[in-house]
């Protein structure tokens, strides 16, 4: 059984080796699990190579980015990376885009990505896969002389891109094909998500159908150890608030005055100095335990915990929400499997048979 509905993050987050994928991927297939979601981390963790294994060793799960940047590659290796990827996988892959982390991106000497750049950068990636040869590009992403991947090699390569804000969502809902929403957002934020992105499409003439929405859904089962979902639950959220909790904070109405005292603790501070070293990648079992003293259980609640029927329960719950699909995020294969095969056990027949492999397709 094919269930194209579903995806998961390979390497979820903090691998000893990128060839932990190897397995990961066969088992996903096997499962029948039908995405695979590639985030990038500039250490072992390097978008193109990773694509390029993850479709080396599969043979019918979907590939996206999600994601990678658009001003960390000439759009030249970009376009080519992605036209490999697409014939390498048989029309498999889809290129995803996302913002980044401007404090990481001033720490690079880059600059902070702006609604205006991607949405440029998508059409012009659109362009050279068409076959285009584009003379004398000027816009927001860039001026560029010439760029061409050559007339005979063309393919339909569909766009993700991960959103979070009201402007990222309209971006992707008029520009590209599929989304991907945050982990831990609540369910009015879900819904108010998956409408922002739909309308958005529609107000461009597009049909809104045709845009897929993902919901990165935090599933972790307590058949796992609870040491592994503490760091899964309580490490990721915190790394989350970390890197970007006034969004965070902001997008699901939550209280600031809980993302200042989080930020304000002793223990978290240890981890911003003398550079942020993610919390779920670093915390012991001891120190999360107290840093989940900070964090609301409501904060937490967004996601698939319990047993495997619990868990299956609130993944459906966010098709009800209007989701098109769900990435089961933050654990692997092996750690969803009872999951998956309560959910594959329990699927209805024939809603999900109009979603292609490819995720944003």
């Amino acid at each position: 059984m094919q269930m194209n509905e579903l995806g998961f993050y390979t390497l979820a987050g903090a691998p000893k080796s990128p060839g932990e994928l190897i397995g990961e991927v066969r088992d996903a297939e096997s499962q029948g699990i039908g995405a695979c979601f590639i985030s990038e981390r500039l250490n072992i963790k390097e978008a193109a190579t990773i694509c390029g294994a993850v479709g080396a060793v599969s043979t019918r799960i979907g590939i996206a980015t999600a994601a990678t940047n658009h001003n960390t590659r000439h759009p030249m290796v970009t376009a080519a990376h992605a036209m490999t990827m697409s014939k390498l996988t048989g029309n498999r892959y889809s290129l995803g885009l996302g913002r980044g982390i401007d404090a990481a991106f001033r720490a690079y000497g880059l600059p902070p990505i702006k609604t205006a750049q991607l949405e440029d950068f998508a059409g012009l990636m659109r362009r050279l896969w068409r076959g285009e040869t584009v003379i004398g590009h000027d816009g927001p992403c860039g001026r560029y002389p010439a760029l061409s991947l050559g007339a005979d090699n063309t393919a339909d390569i569909p766009l993700t891109f991960v959103a979070f804000g009201p402007n990222s969502l309209a971006l992707g809902g008029r520009a590209m094909d599929a989304v991907v929403l945050h982990t831990f957002f609540t369910d009015e934020t879900t819904a108010r998500c998956v409408r922002a992105v739909k309308q958005a499409a529609e107000a461009a003439g597009r049909d809104p159908a045709k845009v897929r929405v993902w919901s990165c859904f935090a599933t972790i089962g307590d058949h796992l150890p609870e040491p592994v979902r503490l760091k899964k639950t309580v490490g990721r959220m915190a790394t989350y608030l970390q890197a970007y909790g006034d969004l965070m904070v902001r997008t699901n109405d939550w209280d600031p005055a809980v993302l200042a005292r989080f930020r304000a603790d002793p223990l978290v501070t240890t981890f911003q100095t003398p550079r942020m070293t993610a919390i779920d990648a670093r915390a012991t079992t001891e120190e999360l335990e107290q840093i989940a003293r900070l964090i609301p259980e409501a904060w937490l609640a967004p996601a698939a915990t319990g047993s495997p029927a619990r868990c299956v329960e609130k993944i459906r719950g966010q098709f009800d929400l209007g989701c098109d699909g769900v990435i089961l995020h933050g654990a692997s294969p092996t750690d969803l499997a009872p999951i998956v095969a309560e959910y594959a056990r329990t699927r209805p027949v024939g809603t999900f048979d109009h979603l292609a492999a490819n995720p944003a397709a």
